[in-house]
């Protein structure tokens, strides 16, 4: 069955391949519209399997609320400039809202849920946007809350995704924005100084007193004085490490610790406002993204292309 250009070109609406790839699906098939979909959908299968083994350590980690269920998610690509297209950013929603609606237990439970508005599942639906984007791209974690009031925070783009999860008998949703922002700004190592293993609590009362130690002017006084300054000190470290001992960040709001600008701010409200949990999503944080050689790079494309 012959083809003509209009076919090519409705293929590629269809499909959003490349216009080669999909002359070459129409000549594998004779022109069948349906088995040249088809066609390129397993040519796609074969590209997303070349692809999986470059590093994608780009992406969008999204925080969002979806009928009152708070979604943290984090999507990879390879490169920043596939991660803000359109398309990529309207999968991520999707697939927020596919955690949302239907509460995967992990990666794999979601990539075999169905993807909003298809009959694919999401794996399928992922396979298909490597083959168009022309990248490898990984779900890689997510996490969903559904209890209590649900505030979500996206920094910079996708840079950062906080959920913040209170319990409230008034509307925080500004409170919970500005919990949120405090946790991208600050990336606390703990919530409450209440969870804080005691282990670390000793490491660095042992820190304290060592310091104190090798100072000559310190050196003299009696262990159980050092002590008791080390222990002083020790408010310092939840200061530094823990989210409601921190200085509120907006102080043109509030003065003083985040608890304390809850407080505040739950009772300007008439209101009980309580700080229950929270996720904090850093884009590629513990990626290790491959350093290339860019004259190394040209040389591979230029051994490639002669192939």
């Amino acid at each position: 069955m012959a083809f003509t250009a209009l076919d090519v070109k409705k293929l590629r609406e269809m499909t959003n391949v490349g216009m080669m790839d999909c002359k070459a699906a129409l000549a594998a098939t004779d022109g069948d519209m349906d088995k040249a979909v088809d066609w390129l959908r397993e040519k796609g299968l074969a590209k997303a399997a070349k692809k999986a083994d470059r590093i994608a350590a780009e992406g969008v980690a999204l925080a969002t609320v979806v009928d009152g269920v708070g979604v943290v998610i984090e999507v990879n690509s390879e490169t920043d400039f596939a991660a803000k297209t359109d398309a990529f950013q309207d999968l991520v929603k999707n697939l927020a809202a596919v955690v949302a609606k239907d509460a995967p237990a992990d990666v794999d439970a979601l990539k075999a849920c169905k993807y909003p508005g298809t009959d694919l599942t999401v794996t399928e639906i992922m396979q298909e946007k490597v083959m168009s984007i022309g990248e490898n791209m990984q779900i890689r974690r997510f996490d969903r809350i559904a209890t209590g009031t649900c505030v979500a925070y996206v920094h910079m783009g996708g840079s950062h995704g906080v959920l913040v999860n209170l319990e409230a008998d008034v509307d925080a949703t500004e409170v919970g924005k500005n919990v949120a922002m405090q946790i991208a700004a600050m990336n606390p190592a703990y919530w409450d100084k209440s969870l804080v293993p005691q282990a670390d609590v000793d490491k660095e009362l042992a820190v304290q007193v060592a310091m104190m130690d090798n100072d000559p002017k310190m050196a003299s006084k009696p262990a159980a004085v050092k002590e008791k300054i080390a222990a002083g000190k020790i408010n310092a470290f939840f200061k530094e490490r823990c989210l409601l001992q921190q200085d509120f960040v907006r102080s043109d709001l509030f003065k003083g610790d985040v608890e304390g600008y809850i407080a505040d701010a739950a009772k300007k409200l008439g209101g009980s406002i309580k700080f229950v949990n929270a996720i904090h999503y850093i884009k590629g944080e513990g990626i290790e993204k491959k350093e290339e050689n860019f004259a190394d790079e040209v040389a591979a494309q230029i051994a490639g292309a002669g192939k």
